[in-house]
């Protein structure tokens, strides 16, 4: 059974991608520094795979764990999902983001040279398409001026791997440009576990369906859009989990060098207050929700063609926004 490193791999898409990834035949090693996540995630992946994972508890940034783990097992790729992500902090505090998220990639990178690693799925993010000017956004849609430096930073890791392909370093990389990742595992063992307040739209719904938050505010109502209110693309995290296994299987038949990028969304966008009226209905509750002005930066309006994934990885999506609004309720439940 291949192994395959996880960077990340106790957060949110990376606990739903090792599971994914143990279905498929391959064995997960998890390294995860618990800065925004819990080791109580790799027990219940425990109780969901038959086995305990292996996990290592250290950073990204750190070549020595890096290279025990190297030491240790016989890598045959890499996912890498370590990374900052609230756009907030990272407008406040940007260095922090260039050198973790930058920083991270490159220390992974040198391993994997050292080591003879050659596949690499690399997590980024519709974020580098800002503001688009026609939707929906394939992979050859412009990038944009990032909104944050979080968002910066995607675009940066991925001129960063561009170059060192092109340098003819011997690498496979696929770059997974994500929407919006909703829901959770079915069996409700694990799901987005955000410290503190959350950064996405769906905790902040579920927690205030909960009670932990006393209402819900939606940003703006006078956008143009269907209702008013923004639209994304939501897409289930064990649908975006399945990607990574295709892209690290399309990734084995390329030649040495190769680099591409595939938008991972359902291929349609939602309002934010569809969503809220979607979560009342499938989950049979009322939601305390508000108004509230419009955010600075927000994105108006953004959704995937998945036509390319689609094609080359065939892969497509199997759940639906019921699906993922369920899957969420169900985890915050166990969470109360």
């Amino acid at each position: 059974m291949k192994k395959i490193l996880i960077t990340g791999g106790a957060g949110y898409i990376g606990s739903h991608t090792a599971v994914v990834m143990a279905e498929a035949g391959l064995t997960p090693i998890i390294l995860d520094d618990l800065s925004n996540s819990s080791e109580s995630v790799i027990d219940r992946l425990e109780e969901i795979m038959g086995y305990k994972p292996i996990f290592y508890k250290g950073d990204c940034n750190d070549s020595s764990i890096l290279n025990q783990i190297g030491k240790e097992h016989q890598l045959a790729g890499v996912i890498h999902f370590a990374a900052f992500k609230a756009v907030g902090e990272s407008t406040q505090e940007p260095l922090k983001y260039y050198q973790n998220n930058l920083g991270s990639l490159m220390v992974l990178l040198d391993f994997m040279k050292k080591e003879g690693i050659q596949d690499l799925v690399f997590s980024s993010s519709c974020t580098v398409y800002g503001q688009p000017d026609v939707l929906p956004v394939t992979e050859t849609t412009p990038r944009k001026d990032a909104e944050s430096p979080y968002g910066n930073t995607k675009k940066v890791c991925e001129d960063i791997l561009v170059d060192y392909v092109k340098s003819k370093a011997g690498v496979r990389v696929i770059s997974l440009r994500y929407f919006n990742p909703v829901g959770a595992h079915p069996s409700a063992k694990i799901g987005e576990l955000p410290n503190g307040i959350p950064n996405n739209l769906v905790p902040f719904v579920t927690q205030t369906a909960a009670g932990l938050r006393n209402k819900l505010t939606v940003f703006g109502n006078d956008y143009d859009t269907s209702d008013g209110s923004c639209v994304r693309d939501f897409i289930h995290v064990m649908d975006l989990a399945d990607a990574h296994v295709k892209a690290l299987n399309y990734l084995g038949g390329q030649s040495a060098n190769f680099y591409d990028v595939f938008n991972v969304g359902t291929g349609h966008g939602n309002t934010v207050l569809e969503v809220v009226e979607t979560f009342e209905k499938v989950n049979q509750i009322t939601l305390n929700y508000e108004i509230g002005p419009k955010r600075p930066g927000d994105v108006v309006k953004i959704w995937a063609d998945t036509k390319k994934i689609n094609q080359i990885l065939g892969w497509f999506p199997k759940y639906s926004l019921e699906d993922s609004l369920r899957d969420s309720w169900n985890w915050q439940k166990t969470l109360n």
